[in-house]
C-alpha cells in the first residue's frame, strides 16, 4: 500500500510528510490508543517506527490492554438518495446492508 509501512505482528503505520516542521510523521493504525513518531528522515523511519511500537506494545502488556483493536465501528452518514440505492441493491442481493458495506469496502481495500 502507498504511504504504509508494515511492521513485525501484521502492524502498520501510515506515513506522511509535514513540510511544515519538515518531518515525517508515521501513525499506527488499528490501535487502541495512538502511537506514533516523526523522524527528519527517511531511513529513520523503521527504526523509530519500531522503536515507537515497541513502547506501545510494553504500555498494553502493563495495563493489560489488547493493543489491536478487535472490531471497527463507525456511524456511516450517507445522503438520502445513496442510501436509497445502497439498501435497494443490497436487498436485492439477499444481504444486509452491513454486509453490503463492508463487502465494498473490502472490495475497495483489496487493490489498494
Amino acid at each position: 500500500m502507498k504511504n504504509v509501512l508494515e511492521f513485525e505482528g501484521g502492524y502498520q503505520a501510515v506515513i506522511t510528510y509535514d513540510p511544515e516542521i519538515e518531518m515525517f510523521r508515521g501513525e499506527f493504525v488499528g490501535l487502541n490508543g495512538g502511537a506514533d513518531f516523526y523522524v527528519k528522515d527517511a531511513e529513520s523511519l523503521k527504526r523509530e517506527g519500531k522503536t515507537s511500537l515497541d513502547v506501545f506494545l510494553r504500555m498494553c502488556a502493563e495495563d493489560g490492554v489488547q493493543p489491536k483493536k478487535t472490531q471497527g465501528k463507525f456511524a456511516l452518514r450517507l445522503p438520502p438518495d445513496v442510501y436509497h440505492s445502497a439498501a435497494v441493491a443490497a436487498a436485492a442481493e439477499g444481504k444486509s446492508l452491513n454486509t453490503f458495506i463492508t463487502d465494498a469496502v473490502r472490495q475497495a481495500v483489496a487493490g489498494a
